[in-house]
């Protein structure tokens, strides 16, 4: 009976110890071999906007965080529009304070980023310059109080560009609608384009005999997506002549309304709408709209694919366009440093050449040969200014009708 009991003991012991070896090659096998520790670091918590989860989780970019900055960064998700509804503290996306969290989940004015035992943000990474610009304003009426940036500004930059086809660029350029400059496809005459699309013009009738139905640009919608609200943004600017006011805007809604019930049903992620251009090719979908950033970005990640598409694919760069601004607004001198680090040259080159972000204020300085696509210009020049909140608020709400 000893000896079974002493047998028992044994076995337990010895299954310890292989959970033990297991459990430690396990652990050192998922950091390449290092143990990875981050006491030693500044913890630096950032509400963030999306459109850039690639970016924030590379490997490289957080190597120079941590070694360079000493800092690890963490990273919520926030989408643009709950930052300013409801309190920026991590209770808010369930995180911290357990009870606060619950609290807030069911009432979003229970707390606020005054309130005591709230788990604060050092910065707030946003994904669209409207809502940055708007953050720093006093709350409205419904709106949570809000923390007093002290710093930030344009950090990652993308345009809105078109995406195409050979064929259907062909026919455009036939049509004086797109002229090509040094490798690069220009629309420079967008009124034109959107004046075909009104006025219910068939793709037939510009030589696309294949083409069924009638010329549209597909977008998400929008009413529900921030790139979408973006693109008509940029649709409402050209129809007021590049300069909105009051009375412009009022008088073109009318169009731009006609314009977004002519272009049928909306995907809501830009992400869904380029891999239905790329999957359906220009039968499905012959232009569609998106960011200049999303032809590196999936040119990197996926080399087979891109080398299966890259022929035959056109980015046709609006005349003007308008930037996809993602933007840092610090709150406290870790988030002033955070700031800074993002500007480092070397982060800004893995933005570019892996991601498609142009950085500073200008869209950067960068090799445009590096990242091997055609058509690429080295800058973008010809821009409108993004809408004031409150115009894309009545703008939204006039579409949604």
């Amino acid at each position: 009976m000893k000896a079974k009991k002493e047998i028992f003991i044994g076995l337990g012991i010895l299954i310890v110890l292989i959970g033990a070896i297991i459990g430690i090659k396990t652990f050192t096998d998922k950091n390449n071999g290092e143990e990875k520790d981050y006491s030693n670091l500044t913890q630096v918590y950032v509400a963030t906007g999306g459109g850039k989860e690639n970016f924030i989780a590379d490997e490289d970019v957080n190597k120079i965080m941590h070694e360079k900055y000493k800092m690890n960064v963490i990273y919520d998700n926030w989408s643009n529009g709950k930052t300013v509804l409801w309190p920026l503290v991590r209770e808010s996306v369930g995180k911290g304070n357990k009870s606060i969290a619950d609290e807030l989940s069911k009432n979003h004015f229970a707390y606020s980023v005054t309130s005591s035992g709230v788990s604060k943000y050092d910065a707030l990474f946003t994904s669209d310059q409207r809502f940055y610009d708007y953050f720093k304003v006093t709350p409205a009426q419904g709106e949570s109080a809000r923390e007093r940036v002290l710093n930030g500004g344009l950090t990652l930059n993308t345009p809105i560009v078109i995406y195409s086809w050979d064929t259907v660029t062909d026919a455009l350029i036939k049509e004086k609608i797109v002229t090509e400059k040094n490798g690069t496809y220009y629309i420079t005459d967008m009124n034109k384009l959107i004046t075909y699309i009104l006025q219910g013009k068939k793709w037939k009738d510009i030589g696309l005999d294949m083409l069924y139905g009638s010329i549209n640009i597909d977008s998400t919608d929008p009413v529900t997506s921030s790139p979408g609200a973006t693109y008509y943004g940029l649709l409402l600017s050209i129809m007021c002549g590049g300069t909105v006011t009051e009375e412009n805007f009022e008088a073109n809604l009318k169009n731009l309304k006609e314009f977004y019930v002519k272009s049928g049903y909306m995907n809501n992620t830009p992400a869904d709408l380029f891999e239905l251009y790329l999957k359906t090719g220009v039968g499905g979908k012959p232009m569609v709209v998106d960011y200049e950033k999303s032809a590196i970005d999936f040119a990197n990640a996926n080399p087979d694919g891109w080398n299966q598409v890259k022929d035959k694919i056109r980015i046709l760069y609006p005349t003007p366009t308008i930037w996809n601004s993602h933007c840092v607004a610090t709150f406290n001198e870790t988030g002033n440093e955070f700031y800074n680090a993002l500007n480092d040259k070397d982060i800004g080159q893995i933005a570019w050449s892996k991601y498609g972000f142009r950085t500073g204020v200008t869209g950067g300085n960068y090799d445009v040969s590096a990242v091997n696509i055609k058509g690429i210009p080295q800058s973008i020049d010809s821009t409108v200014s993004s809408l004031k909140m409150a115009f894309y608020e009545k703008m939204i709400e006039y579409l949604g009708k």
